[in-house]
C-alpha cells in the first residue's frame, strides 16, 4: 500500500488527525505527510486542513476492501479467494488483468477493482472519468472455447448483469441503452467496454471493464460532456462499494457461465424489455453520415434492428452514436 493510500485510510473515519501523529505513525516526515495530503485533494478528495487540528475528510470514507467484498460474495467467496485483485491506482482495470492473466493457470473470473485510475476507456476511445476512492472501476475474465465470433452481443448480456446488480442494490428505474450502457432519468449511471482476443478457431479471451458512477466530484463532472448520474443523487447515501462490487462480481460470472453455454439468446428478449430506446424514433450518427429510424429490437448477434424510410437495417457497435430524435 502507497504512502499516500495509508495516510487516506487514517483518514477515512471523518475525524481529524494531525500532521505530527501522521507521520510519527507512518515514519515520515509532517513535510512528506503534507505533500502527500496535497496528493490527495489533486486527485479529487475534499481534505480539510485547520491549523491546531491537522486534517480531516470533508466526509467519512468507505475505501474498497479486499476481504469485506468477499465477505459479502458469501458462499462464492472461496471461488474468488486467489483471483481478487483490489488496488490503489492503477493505469486500467483492463490492461492490469490482461497482465495478470498472461502468468495464470485460469483466468475465469478474475476479477479487479481499483480506487484510481489515470487511463480508463470508455466506448469510442473517450475517458472515463471517475472521482478516485469513490466510484467502482471494475474489469473480470473470462475465456471461451470457440472464436471471437461467438461473443458477439456479450457486452449486451453483460449490460442487463450490471442492471440486475444495481438493482438488487437498490437501484429502481434504471434501464438500458444500446449497446452497453446503463441509464437512470435519461442520465448515465454505469459502461462497460468489452476487449476481446482470439483466433478464428478460438480459444477467445475477453477483458470486461465496467465503471459506476458512485459519486462525482465537481471538478470531474465538468470533464464529462454528456448527461450523467451518480448513486449518491439517486439514493441519497453514499454507497457501500464493497457490497455493490460483490453483486456485480456474482451477476457477471453467472452472465459469463450462461452465455459460454447458450450464448446470446437466453439474454435477449429480457435486454428488449429493459431497452429505453425500444419502440422510439433515434437518430444514428455513424461517421459523417446520419440516419432517422424506429427502434424495433435487437438481431441474434446484438445488432440493433431499426426501421428506416426505406426499411429495416441492422447497426452494429463501433462508431455509431445512438440518440433520441428531438
Amino acid at each position: 500500500m502507497t504512502t499516500r493510500a495509508e495516510i487516506l485510510r487514517m483518514l477515512s473515519d471523518g475525524a481529524f488527525h494531525s500532521g505530527t501523529d501522521l507521520g510519527k505513525r507512518l515514519g515520515i516526515t509532517r513535510a512528506a505527510v503534507c505533500k502527500n495530503v496535497r496528493r490527495l485533494t489533486q486527485s479529487g478528495l475534499d481534505v480539510h486542513r485547520v491549523t491546531g487540528r491537522g486534517y480531516k475528510l470533508d466526509a467519512p470514507l468507505t475505501l474498497l476492501n479486499r476481504s469485506r467484498i468477499l465477505k459479502h460474495l458469501g458462499d462464492a467467496a472461496a471461488d474468488f479467494r486467489d483471483r481478487l485483485h483490489v488496488l490503489d491506482e492503477t493505469e486500467s482495470t483492463n490492461r492490469h488483468l490482461a497482465e495478470l492473466i498472461a502468468h495464470a493457470r485460469t483466468m475465469n473470473g478474475m476479477a479487479c477493482l481499483a480506487e484510481a485510475q489515470s487511463g480508463g476507456r470508455g466506448r469510442r476511445g473517450r475517458a472515463w472519468v471517475a472521482t478516485p476512492y469513490h466510484n467502482l472501476m471494475f474489469s473480470m475474465a473470462w475465456q471461451f472455447p470457440g472464436g471471437p465470433g461467438l461473443v458477439s452481443g456479450l457486452s449486451l448480456a453483460a449490460g442487463l448483469a450490471v442492471l440486475q446488480a444495481l438493482e438488487e442494490y437498490g437501484v429502481d428505474a434504471a434501464g438500458l441503452k444500446w449497446p452497453n450502457d446503463v441509464l437512470w432519468d435519461g442520465r448515465k449511471l454505469a459502461g462497460l467496454l468489452a476487449d476481446v482476443q482470439g483466433e478464428s478457431a478460438g480459444p477467445t479471451q475477453v477483458i470486461l471493464g465496467v465503471g459506476v458512477n458512485a459519486y462525482i466530484g465537481r471538478e470531474d463532472a465538468e470533464r464529462i460532456d454528456q448527461p450523467w448520474v451518480d448513486l449518491r443523487n439517486i439514493l441519497g447515501e453514499t454507497a457501500d462499494r464493497n457490497r455493490l462490487a460483490a453483486l456485480l462480481i456474482r451477476h457477471l460470472r453467472r452472465m459469463f457461465q450462461v452465455f459460454t453455454e447458450k450464448g446470446f439468446v437466453p439474454f435477449r428478449e429480457e435486454w428488449v424489455s429493459r431497452h429505453l430506446y425500444h419502440g422510439r424514433r433515434v437518430r444514428l450518427i455513424q461517421g459523417d453520415r446520419e440516419f432517422l429510424g424506429t427502434v424495433e429490437g435487437i438481431d441474434e448477434n446484438g445488432g440493433l434492428i431499426v426501421r428506416l424510410a426505406n426499411g429495416k437495417q441492422v447497426f452494429h457497435s463501433g462508431e455509431i452514436s445512438v440518440r433520441l430524435e428531438k
